[in-house]
């Protein structure tokens, strides 16, 4: 048994012992030409997983810094928040709470975004943004990107703002091919790295319109990334060790092939569905739309969640995620985003099951 509380929740995840001993690199100056050589190692490999041709930017963060930081650069007129969860309807209150003028396209939670909504909101001529949460981590519904791209993409002074926190790495994402103008994630989900870093890209389109906005603050300042980024540099101080352990992963990564690694996470989904279903559970997305890198799990058998996370956690040393917001305890989630492998899996399942014969 691992000698610590092992981490089956969806974000942060388990970090390897690689990674932690990769972050334990020596200190550099984040305007040394040690750097440069680190940033200029890993940004290639960005873009590529981006599918990119733009620069990719690291920011000292969470994923919010930069979901705040696009509506900062890029919201003149109207922004439209694609809500089917916790993350996407809170993009709305970010919004005003930025001065912003903001409305809700809004969405039971665990119903996914329909294309033909975003485009009848769009064809009233009101908005300039559309904020997207491609993995709507809090109810493991995944939204349909391509199809919400193509409608955005028909509007010429609109801009599409996607949140892949829990989709980088899981799925392939074609950042130029779909046409999206600021595609932004996180380190602490699939990435497996702890939190606290922000990894992001920009369209043309994107820049043209933040330098026609005067008030977009200084340290989410999409032309200060870009032009530190020309000298393979960020405008501020990163979090040296966090991109150390972001090199380490990778190399894992990348060694292991990206189209093996979206395949794996398909995998390790599919046999947590199969525990699903075989224990009389049901699904919290509907059929076509379940995340590949989580399962929200209905509580369709009113079990004592809580309960079992006590259980899980005391017995076999695995926190489990009780279900999120106002969906705790109706539903609870399984990551197998990451580092996750069948073993890893296998031993959670092992324990779902004895911890459930407990309740």
């Amino acid at each position: 048994m691992s000698d610590h509380i092992r981490l089956h929740i969806p974000g942060p995840v388990e970090i390897s012992q690689g990674t932690y001993e990769a972050m334990a690199t020596p200190m550099i100056g984040h305007r040394s030409k040690d750097f440069v050589a680190l940033y200029d190692d890993i940004h290639p490999r960005l873009q590529e997983m981006m599918g990119t041709k733009q620069p990719v930017f690291l920011s000292t963060s969470s994923a919010w810094g930069v979901m705040e930081g696009a509506l900062r650069n890029l919201a003149a007129k109207k922004v439209l928040c694609c809500c089917s969860g916790a993350f996407s309807d809170k993009w709305v209150d970010v919004a005003l709470r930025c001065g912003k003028e903001a409305e809700a396209l809004q969405y039971e939670w665990g119903v996914p975004v329909d294309p033909a909504d975003v485009d009848a909101k769009l064809a009233t001529g009101e908005f300039d943004v559309v904020t997207f949460i491609h993995n709507e981590t809090s109810t493991g519904v995944m939204n349909p990107l391509e199809e919400v791209a193509a409608v955005v993409n028909k509007y010429d002074d609109v801009l599409l703002v996607t949140d892949t926190v829990s989709s980088f790495s899981v799925v392939p994402i074609e950042f130029d091919k779909l046409g999206i103008d600021v595609l932004l994630t996180g380190s602490q989900k699939a990435l497996a790295l702890p939190p606290g870093l922000g990894i992001f890209t920009v369209s043309d389109a994107a820049f043209e319109r933040a330098a026609t906005i005067e008030d977009r603050g200084y340290y989410f300042d999409f032309h200060e990334f870009k032009k530190n980024q020309e000298k393979s540099m960020t405008p501020s101080t990163p979090c040296i060790s966090t991109i150390y352990g972001l090199r380490h992963q990778l190399d894992v990564i990348f060694e292991e092939g990206l189209e093996n690694r979206f395949a794996r996470h398909e995998k390790l989904n599919n046999i947590v569905a199969e525990w699903v279903v075989a224990n009389g559970f049901e699904f919290f997305a509907p059929e076509g739309f379940r995340s590949k890198s989580l399962t929200a799990v209905k509580n369709n058998k009113d079990i004592d969640v809580a309960k079992l996370q006590k259980i899980m956690r005391d017995d076999h040393k695995k926190q489990l995620d009780g279900g999120y917001g106002k969906i705790k305890g109706k539903t609870f989630r399984l990551s197998n985003m990451g580092d996750e492998t069948e073993e890893t899996i296998a031993g959670l399942l092992a324990a779902l099951d004895d911890s459930l014969a407990k309740l």
